[in-house]
């Protein structure tokens, strides 16, 4: 195990964990995208779309770092929430918000279980 800069070890991340991140970080990136095409649309006032939007990809970069701890887990499943509702604003993200969703569901159920296979074959103390 690599040691971090402070010299203790970093603490190893389970697969539903690292999955999960994966997906709010893509999301990050279609948010981004999401926002040029708010803009675009004049949808919103430009304060609204960039403070908005600018927010949200924060967020989802928060919350992708911290999943350890189940707060944020749930944070992460209200963002899908919003990316759906997002829909509102802009269709298609009512497709996009759909399929992110149904990638989150499957990262959560697949990292669960390959953290429970992994903590069967891990050495035991």
């Amino acid at each position: 195990m690599s040691a971090a800069p402070s010299g203790k070890p970093r603490r190893r991340r389970g697969a539903q964990e690292s999955l999960l991140s994966i997906v709010l970080l893509l999301e990050a990136i279609v948010m981004f995208f999401v926002i040029l095409v708010a803009y675009g649309l004049r949808v919103l006032p430009l304060g609204v779309i960039f403070g908005g939007g600018a927010v949200l990809i924060a967020l989802m970069l928060l919350v992708g770092r911290s999943l350890r701890h189940p707060v944020a887990l749930w944070i992460g499943w209200a963002l899908q929430a919003v990316l759906i509702l997002l829909g509102l604003l802009i269709n298609v993200m009512y497709v996009i918000g759909v399929l992110f969703l149904a990638l989150w569901i499957y990262c959560f159920i697949i990292g669960r279980r390959l953290d429970r296979r992994n903590a069967q074959f891990a050495p035991q103390p």
